[in-house]
């Protein structure tokens, strides 16, 4: 008798498949971790430039503020013939002081005493500078007279303006006694007394 043996067929694997590390669905911790490091530098860096960006902003307002506040100012003087005064202000009134920061204010000085008194008219008011911006004016001029011809009484008088992009950043301006504004660079000592660090 003779035995049919039959040969089981056992299918040839490949080893090399096998021993093969599985591709897994997901992100290994190296992974997650590189792209969180890239983005806290993107982050950073918008952050960074968002932040310049508003501070150039509110220097640029504050620069046409004080312009329209010496436009107000004129043009109430020479329309009316009576004596204005751009000065520093908490409210309404002037401060003894060359900090132009905390807002100011153009009232029209009817007794001439540079000195906002009980019915004289405010003209116009700034409210207080935003951010880090500050503005200072040349020391000893806490007033800006215009005459009722429009003319500024006194010289030529200086502003610094700043803001919290540093003392590079900083700009003089300087306003003429016919009220024109101009920009140039300021003075190591007006930076020093004007721009935050």
């Amino acid at each position: 008798m003779s035995r049919t043996v039959r040969s089981a067929v056992v299918p040839c694997r490949d080893f090399r498949t096998d021993l093969a590390p599985r591709h897994r669905a997901g992100v290994s911790l190296i992974e997650l971790l590189m792209v969180l490091a890239i983005v806290a530098i993107l982050t950073a860096s918008a952050g960074s430039m968002i932040g310049s960006g508003l501070e150039a902003g509110r220097a640029l307002s504050a620069r046409a503020e004080l312009l329209n506040s010496v436009i107000a100012a004129l043009n109430k003087s020479t329309i009316t013939g009576a004596r204005t005064v751009l000065c520093p202000a908490h409210g309404d009134v002037c401060l003894d002081s060359v900090e132009w920061s905390g807002g100011w204010i153009v009232f029209v000085d009817r007794d001439g005493n540079r000195e906002r008194d009980q019915g004289e008219p405010v003209v116009a008011r700034q409210r207080e500078l935003g951010g880090q911006v500050r503005l200072r004016s040349t020391e000893g001029r806490k007033r800006i007279v215009f005459q009722g011809t429009g003319s500024n009484a006194g010289s030529n008088v200086t502003f610094t303006l700043c803001d919290g992009r540093g003392p590079n950043k900083a700009q003089a301006l300087i306003l003429n006694n016919r009220g024109r504004l101009r920009v140039d660079t300021p003075t190591p000592k007006a930076i020093a007394a004007t721009c935050p660090e």
